[in-house]
């Protein structure tokens, strides 16, 4: 399934160094733009309204900047937040070819119930986070969806190689590797109960070891 168009206006900065702050003060969030055919340059966008598309991307997520009415089809490759208050300093964008094909990596989300789950002490264990794919920029997905309702016992597992992403992207990932498992949850033993009662501490006799015996 085709990415729905996401636009991200900016305009070229020349403000840079210490001054960025000042910039961030007036409600502009910097960046930078860079691709293989694309000499890099700084940018300026709104914050707040960039912000709102920022934070909902994913790292394989398709979008346009539109640096005054020049457009470059982009990936997010980075972002930096503030510690405190979370908002964004500063974000880099990847401007790609959609005639060449990109190598990436795609977050995996699971979907779906595990019937395997109802059972008493198990787990879903997630050994994968990310497929590495290759495609073209405009097929690449936002997420992996891999559907959790086959794993019915304790044996199933989901591998890469049992994801179907269609003819238009490549799997670079093992397909061997595991994406999904079901495990038991460790369970502390209950400390034995002594049958009648806490035992009664052994006396020994005043004055006598007790390996001596009497005579």
């Amino acid at each position: 399934m085709a990415q729905e168009e996401v636009v991200i206006n900016a305009q070229k900065r020349t403000v840079k160094g210490k001054q960025v702050g000042s910039l961030r003060r007036q409600g502009q969030l910097p960046g930078v733009i860079y691709g293989r055919h694309l000499e890099s340059f700084p940018i300026q966008m709104d914050a707040k309204e960039s912000s709102s598309i920022i934070n909902r991307l994913t790292p394989s997520s398709l979008i346009t900047i539109d640096v005054a009415g020049e457009k470059h089809a982009a990936i997010l490759r980075d972002k930096q937040k503030d510690v405190i208050n979370g908002k964004l300093l500063h974000v880099d964008f990847l401007a790609v070819s959609l005639t060449e094909k990109l190598r990436t990596q795609v977050s995996i989300e699971l979907v779906g119930k595990a019937p395997v789950s109802d059972l008493p002490d198990t787990v879903i264990v997630q050994s994968l986070n990310e497929l590495e794919v290759e495609c073209f920029p405009q097929d690449l997905p936002e997420t992996i969806k891999v559907d959790i309702s086959v794993l019915k016992t304790l044996e199933d597992v989901v591998t890469v190689g049992d994801i179907d992403l269609g003819s238009k992207i490549e799997v670079l990932t093992d397909k061997d590797e595991i994406v999904v498992a079901t495990t038991y949850v460790a369970q502390e033993a209950e400390p034995e109960a002594v049958a009648g009662g806490e035992a009664e501490p052994e006396v020994l006799e005043k004055g006598k070891k007790p390996e001596e015996k009497e005579e």
